[in-house]
């Protein structure tokens, strides 16, 4: 209220304050009695039991690391002191590691609407990324020697920009980067292959990968997605959208921990035609023939590599079991319903505080949920002060995480996430901006 209109309405400073205060109570209150009344009737509340979390802290970056399931500490401790201790190498028969690859990608696959058979866990995204991209480019030009184009989402994940650059080098490829909304237009009879993000890291904005694909494949090439922001957190539908080839982690909305191995998806129609640049022996028709020419395994086995990370796969493979009887529907449902309230709060308890202290966030995330990740990215005003923004945030038990320039993120993963935590973030967010206690 301006100096005028305090004087026009006859009430003191000290009064205008008071009233501002009692309006924000009144806010906090209805925002957490309607957090406690979605809480309530969430079909996936009961899942938060089966994770090790700390009720001191909101946690919200799921999107960069999962959280714990209380499962994988007993399956660990079990495959170390019997499986590896006392088994040993009989492990890899009596226990099944040999088979944990295409075993785990099967307990992927539903999650990303892929049918059994076309998905193997194993390796690195990036790795996974650059078979992904070449093995597409020997596709490709099987069908036309001329194609020479790849192409790479311009937002990318670094990671992805690089290793699309080496696939070009190792193709001979050139390499052009375009935003997803340009590849519709430029793709064309050059074009091998397209890498594009599911889901952009830093805005968490979602992209069309129906309508994509089918822009790609009517330039005659192959459509390959990262669906690591993705895959756990919305659905994919794959098989359905005629994705061609798919890679993505299992660290961040699949909770498989830290370096957890990731997973790819080639297509049932081209796994005979796909030509993996890296063929190592664990690919092999005939692994242990140990024979020096190289014939590839059929099926998702002939996206395999070396030997399987058996300690990170089990924990993957335990972590993949708080998904039985889950629909990817309902957590769509709730991811949308919990990023809608946490910008209603960012909304309700930030103006105030902004006013005072010069700090402000505005959402870079899309508004219209077609178009929205199972993140919100809010920019921080001035950028300077994001990081120290989200310094606040952790030392007052909202972890969040930072990304140059100035982006605050937060995710939101609907196993373990409740309504009254994203009421808490925003409410602590809206402290901090505030600079109050």
């Amino acid at each position: 209220m301006s100096d005028r209109a305090s004087k026009a309405s006859g009430l003191s400073d000290e009064a205008l304050a008071s009233e501002a205060l009692t309006s924000e109570a009144l806010t906090s209150e209805a925002l957490a009695s309607e957090a406690l009344s979605q809480d309530a009737a969430d079909p996936l509340a009961r899942l938060r039991e089966l994770f090790v979390l700390d009720p001191a802290t909101v946690y919200l970056d799921g999107n960069s690391l999962g959280a714990l399931p209380k499962a994988v500490e007993g399956r660990l401790a079990d495959v170390v002191s019997r499986e590896w201790g006392r088994l040993r190498i009989r492990s890899w028969d009596e226990s099944g590691w040999w088979s944990m690859p295409e075993r785990v990608g099967e307990l992927v696959a539903p999650l990303i609407g892929a049918a059994p058979g076309q998905v193997v866990v194993g390796d690195s995204t990036s790795v996974n990324v650059l078979k992904a991209m070449v093995g597409a480019v020997r596709i490709a030009r099987q069908d036309d020697p001329a194609r020479d184009e790849l192409v790479v989402d311009e937002a990318t994940f670094p990671t992805d920009g690089y290793i699309a650059e080496s696939a070009a080098r190792l193709t001979g490829c050139t390499l052009r980067a375009l935003a997803p909304e340009q590849v519709p237009a430029e793709v064309g009879p050059r074009t091998a292959a397209v890498l594009l993000n599911h889901v952009d890291y830093r805005t968490g904005a979602l992209h069309d990968l129906p309508s994509l694909t089918a822009a790609v494949h009517a330039a005659g090439a192959l459509a390959v997605w990262d669906l690591c922001h993705s895959a756990g957190a919305l659905p994919v539908e794959v098989d359905e959208h005629g994705v061609d080839l798919a890679v993505g982690c299992t660290y961040k909305f699949l909770n498989g921990g830290p370096g957890s191995p990731a997973f790819l998806y080639v297509r049932r129609g081209l796994q005979e035609r796909f030509d993996s640049p890296l063929p190592g022996w664990n690919s092999h028709a005939d692994p242990f023939a140990m024979a020096p020419a190289y014939e590839p395994a059929s099926g998702a086995a002939r996206g395999r590599v070396g030997t399987p990370d058996i300690l990170s796969m089990a924990a993957l493979e335990t972590a993949l079991a708080v998904w039985e009887g889950v629909r990817i529907e309902d957590v769509r449902a709730k991811s949308l319903a919990l990023t809608d309230f946490f910008l209603r709060c960012v909304a309700a308890y930030g103006p105030d505080g902004s006013a005072r202290t010069g700090i402000s966030v505005r959402s870079l995330t899309p508004a219209a949920p077609a178009r929205r990740g199972s993140q919100i990215a809010l920019l921080c005003d001035p950028a300077e002060r994001a990081e120290p923004v989200m310094k606040e945030l952790i030392a007052r038990g909202v972890v969040g995480d930072f990304r140059r320039p100035g982006v605050l993120r937060f995710g939101f993963t609907p196993l373990y996430t409740s309504f009254q935590d994203v009421e808490r973030a925003a409410r602590v967010l809206g402290e901090v901006i505030g600079g109050t206690r």
